[in-house]
């Protein structure tokens, strides 16, 4: 029987170690590949990729983004992103004014005093756990000051955003439970407040805004808020940590950064292809089609490896495995593409890069200090300690 070269897809260990040799295997050998155990196909090619986040007429959201949500059905989708246009595009149009360029820039100088607040406590030459230290609370704390909820909030945040992440942690499954309804219950009640006393916060004009006579109904909106909560801080969070991992392993990307700050914005960029926080999401294709020569059928479960693609020598040439701060062009989909392309894109953009900004004009250098360690979950490339020493 032929080597199976799906089968670690599925193996939670998997992702704590490095996936990336077995990715250039995929690309190489079996792009487009059946894994048995599960059913689905895995397409690890920055092209296939691409054409299923360009089709969602074919490939279809709302049967489940998860290789565990295979087989799944839903009275109603339990986020936005478990929906095809028109009803995605429908959904976009009402949250969009939350998210336009005049809001996002308006938060920058928040993000900032953050980032310095945070910055202000990492003592120069010692051991810190940048992950704990600056990844976790900065995400959180801005996404509390947007949504306008105390900011001492953050750390409750922190287990409700962990407990929906498949593979995030070891916590038992009663215990996730809990958190994610009581996370539910708090939102919901939230939602309630802002619709009766409307504040100057992301809940409130979200609660209010019509397009074509319709609003979000609260169910909407908390299943919008969930994934905003989640989704908007895991990202950023380990594209952060995985990024300054890279530039510790590589001090002369840092100094190239240090010596030109015109870089920043490719630098951001390259962060987030070579992290590629999502690692993947799943579709279903809603007819018989072809994907890189392979038959397709209507049914059928296709997995994008988000990862693969953004290490796809055909797309980004023999340097895909470099980790390069000027790289250009860097077309990546580290935020996926097409109706799903995320809607919090540009404040992940602004975050990153001022924290960049922050960490340049304090630290010369910047160093590990001990073994990173991974998340083993197969949906968010997570790193739970990254010990370093800025200097």
């Amino acid at each position: 029987m032929p080597e199976d070269l799906t089968a670690p897809l599925v193996d939670d260990e998997f992702y704590a170690g490095d996936p990336f040799p077995l990715y250039a295997r995929l690309r190489a050998e079996a792009p487009v590949a059946w894994n048995e155990q599960k059913g689905f196909w895995a397409l690890s090619r920055h092209d296939e990729v691409m054409e299923v986040s360009t089709d969602p007429a074919t490939f279809s959201s709302a049967r489940g983004i998860l290789v565990m949500e295979i087989g799944a059905t839903y009275e109603s989708p339990p986020t936005m992103m478990h929906t095809d246009p028109p009803a995605h595009t429908a959904y976009r149009k009402l949250v969009q004014p939350g998210f336009g360029p005049k809001v996002m820039r308006a938060l920058e100088s928040d993000v900032r005093r953050r980032a310095q607040a945070l910055l202000d406590d990492v003592r120069a030459g010692e051991t810190v756990d940048f992950v704990a230290a600056v990844s976790v609370p900065f995400p959180l704390q801005i996404i509390s000051a947007l949504l306008g909820i105390a900011e001492e909030e953050w750390p409750r945040f922190y287990e409700w955003s962990e407990s929906v992440i498949p593979g995030a942690n070891d916590w038992p499954e009663e215990k996730r439970r809990a958190l994610q309804a009581e996370m539910h219950e708090y939102l919901l009640a939230t939602t309630a407040a802002r619709r009766a006393d409307p504040r100057e916060d992301l809940i409130s004009v979200l609660a209010h805004v019509e397009v074509d006579g319709e609003r979000l109904s609260d169910a909407e909106l908390v299943m919008f808020l969930n994934q905003l909560l989640v989704a908007g801080n895991e990202t950023t969070r380990n594209m952060v940590s995985g990024g300054l991992i890279a530039l510790a392993e590589r001090p002369d990307q840092w100094e190239r950064l240090r010596e030109e700050r015109a870089l920043l914005p490719s630098a951001v960029e390259e962060m987030l292809r070579w992290t590629t926080p999502v690692i993947s999401f799943m579709r279903t294709a809603t007819r018989d089609t072809e994907l890189g020569g392979q038959a397709i059928r209507a049914g059928d479960p296709v997995l994008m490896l988000y990862a693969s693609a953004n290490r796809d020598e055909a797309q980004f040439g023999p340097s895909a495995g470099e980790f390069d701060v000027g790289r250009e062009p860097n077309h990546h989909v580290a935020f996926g593409f097409g109706a799903h392309f995320c809607i919090g894109a540009m404040l992940a953009r602004i975050e990153g890069r001022v924290l960049l900004e922050e960490l340049l004009d304090r630290f010369a250098t910047i160093e590990l200090a001990g073994a990173v360690e991974r998340s083993h979950s197969s949906v968010i490339a997570g790193v739970k300690t990254a010990p370093m020493v800025l200097a």
